[in-house]
This record gives C-alpha cells, structure tokens and sequence, in this order.
C-alpha cells in the first residue's frame, strides 16, 4: 500500500510540484509523520493536510521542516513561494465564480419581479374594472322593455298559448315622458363607462409613463427566472451566513481553498490568525505553535468564539457569522501567563490575494 494519497486533480501544476518535494524530503529522512509534528511544532493532521495537497503550508513550517530534513531553507522557500503565488491566483479564480452566481441570482429575482408586477399592475386592474363597466352599461342598453324571461322553467305557458291573454295583458303604450327617461338613463351610463376609461387610462400613465406593452414569458423561460430558496454553493460547502454560527468550520466545507487570512498577530513563537471565508460569509480564529492552554477568541457580528490549544499547540474556534470588511473581525490570543496579542491586519500581495494562505 503506497505511502501518500494520490494529489488531487485539480491542483495546481506549481502547488503539486511543491508538495512532491516535501515528501521526497520527508520519505529521505525516513520519519514518520507524526516524528515530523513533534520536531517541527505543527501538529499530526496539518501535516498530513499540507502532504495531502490540501493545504498550503504556513512559511514556519516549511523552515521547520528543512531544519528537521537536513535540506536548504532558501531553496524550500523559493518552491514556497512560487505555490504560494498559484494558490492566491486559484483563490481569486473562486471569488470570481461565486461572485458571478451572485449576480446572476440577483438578475433573476429582479426578473421575475418585473415580470409580476407587469402582469397584475394596478393599472391593468383599474382598466379591466372599466371595461367591464362599459360592457355593464351595454347590456342595459340593449336590453328589450318588457317583463324577464323565465330562466329554468323552459316549458312553462306563455300568452302565445292563450290568444285572448294578449288583449288584455298588451301593456298600454308608454308616455314620451317615460321614453325619455329610459334614453337618458342609458346616456348616463354610457358616459359614467367613458369616464371609468379615462381614469383608468390616467391612473396608468402616472404609474408607468414609459412602460409598454406587458412582455411575454415563454413557458421555456419561466422555470429560468424562479429565484432560488437559497443561494447556490459549492460541491462540500454546507452552510453560509448566520446558518455556520458555531460549527467546525472544516466539516462544513468553509476552510481549506475557500479560506483565506485576513489578519494575523505574532507572540513570541506562536502565531493567532483570522481565518475568512467568501464563499460560507464567515471567520474563525486560529493559534499555531502556542503553548498547552492558550486561547484564541474571535468576535464579529454580536457573536463570538474561544478555542484553547491542546498539547500540539494548534487549535481554531468555531466560526462567526461576517456581513462586512473582514479585516474589521477581533481575533486575540490570551497565554496561561495572562499576556495578551491581536491580530492586525494583513496586507494585499502585488498578486492580489493576502500575504499568506495557510491551514483551515
């Protein structure tokens, strides 16, 4: 059974080539990788992340592992570099992706709202009233003097069965007056139907003065422009946002590629870091090389975190919920001794990612 995992395909060629010496380095000194932990102050699962092609090393180890192999610093760190600068361009290929989903989300949910309120507008409304309205007004026009008909009795007598019904029950001709007054009722309709028109035609153009004709949607298109219940992730990101408060940042998909450094403070040999996440909206804190009970505590956002290092003096809380510039979240490290670092923030690369991308 071979000693390391096949490297994932799609690392980069640099960031491949970087790892493969760490191991040929690891595998001429003949330690195992937990006697690497120990000499080099990082513990056993970072190693095997940075031997695994998971994660990128921080530039202290790389150090620590050249003194621990016997090999050149200078020439490890030229490799480092050069990964380093392939995993930040692979980071910011990332942000570019979800920022493309982002927009494309919010184009369909403004989409489907203009679609909506072209189809139930309230002038649409206020215009469907009038006319119906007019038609109202038409009917009552048009409809004969003289008694109802019997709707649901289609064989009941008439006066066509009775002859001698029709003298007597023949209606007397009616006045002019009454004539009249039946064509001024239908008048007054007819203009109470246009009026309702010319209001309805107002109420429109003061709405929507430039708006035209309600656009179609076609059956194929509909389903395209249903904004989505929630936003789309990656392949193993499980949460984002406020629903990530307070879990394990690594099995929730937030760490590795999708993390990077956004400040980082130094105490001594130890080091506290805050680790943030575009893709999960998210921060945690991380110590390295601290000592047994040290503490790392994070907050943003009203909520906040503590992780306390064990014996291999590396530790991360739990994450926090970031809505703004994540160099503005607080990370400090406490010591047993009471003293106290924060982090600052980290500068931008001339390669337009952070100084350092590291573990989780």
């Amino acid at each position: 059974m071979p000693r390391w995992k096949a490297l994932p395909e799609e690392l980069d060629p640099q960031v491949g080539e970087f790892t493969g010496q760490l191991r040929r380095l690891v595998d001429r000194s003949g330690l195992s990788v937990a006697t690497v932990a120990d000499r080099t102050g990082y513990s056993k699962t970072s190693w095997e992340r940075y031997l695994n092609g998971r994660l990128l090393p921080p530039l202290r180890a790389v150090v620590a592992l050249a003194e621990t192999t016997g090999a050149q610093p200078a020439h490890l760190t030229t490799l480092w570099e050069l990964a380093e600068r392939a995993w930040s361009r692979a980071e910011m290929r990332q942000d570019v992706t979800m920022e493309a989903i982002s927009v494309a989300q919010a184009r369909a949910a403004l989409g489907e709202l203009d679609t909506d309120t072209a189809q139930t507008g309230p002038g649409q409304k206020a215009a469907k009233t009038a006319a119906k309205a007019g038609e109202g007004a038409k009917a009552g026009a048009a409809a004969p003097d003289g008694p109802p008909a019997q709707e649901g009795f289609p064989h009941a007598p008439s006066s066509a069965d009775f002859p001698e019904w029709q003298a007597a029950a023949a209606p007397a001709p009616a006045p002019p007056v009454a004539r009249r007054a039946r064509r001024g009722r239908t008048a007054v309709f007819a203009a109470g139907a246009v009026g309702a028109l010319l209001v309805a035609g107002g109420a429109v153009l003061l709405l929507k003065p430039s708006a035209g004709p309600p656009k179609k949607v076609s059956a194929a298109a509909a389903p395209a422009a249903a904004p989505s219940a929630q936003p789309t992730l990656p392949t193993g990101v499980r949460c984002t946002g406020d629903g990530c408060v307070g879990k394990d940042p690594e099995k929730m998909g937030c760490g590795g590629t999708h993390a990077t450094t956004s400040s980082r403070g130094v105490a001594g040999r130890s080091v506290i870091e805050v680790r943030y996440s575009a893709v999960c909206h998210t921060a945690w804190a991380r110590i390295s090389r601290a000592a047994r009970g040290d503490q790392a505590t994070i907050s943003a956002g009203g909520h906040s975190a503590t992780a306390q290092a064990e014996r291999a003096g590396d530790a991360y809380t739990p994450m926090v919920a970031v809505s703004g510039d994540p160099a503005k979240v607080a990370a400090c490290q406490t010591t047993m001794a009471g003293a106290k670092s924060c982090a600052r923030p980290v500068p931008a690369t001339p390669a337009g990612g952070q100084a350092t991308r590291t573990v989780r």
